[in-house]
């Protein structure tokens, strides 16, 4: 990557400049981001993101390439994982993130100010 900051400084700088997002530590060594209750993905390190989607909006992801099955539950529809490789990887971790947090927005609304 040709940037300085690593995968998970980007992806993490970005996601928390989102109103309601807060970042950190979850139960399973992930560093998890969350609106309100609601996880909107997780990072492993550098390499790998995990999502949960609508099987619908999982299926449109996987046919498209930008999402495959999650190593913890192969075979099942709405859980996912991204690898991150390169700037587009990370761009589109960022995109996927993105996208969970309007549907968490739209449908349970921005969480109050802290």
């Amino acid at each position: 990557m040709s940037e300085s900051r690593t995968a998970s400084q980007q992806i993490t700088d970005e996601v928390t400049s989102w109103p309601g997002v807060a970042a950190g530590p979850g139960r399973r060594g992930e560093f998890a981001f969350t609106v309100g209750r609601r996880e909107i993905g997780h990072l492993h390190g550098d390499h790998a993101a995990h999502f949960f989607f609508p099987k619908e909006i999982w299926a449109e992801l996987v046919e498209r390439g930008r999402v495959g099955y999650h190593p913890v539950f192969p075979g099942k529809q709405g859980p996912a994982a991204r690898r991150i490789e390169d700037e587009v990887d990370v761009r589109d971790v960022i995109e996927l993130m993105r996208l969970n947090y309007q549907r968490a927005v739209t449908r349970h609304g921005a969480p109050a100010a802290a």
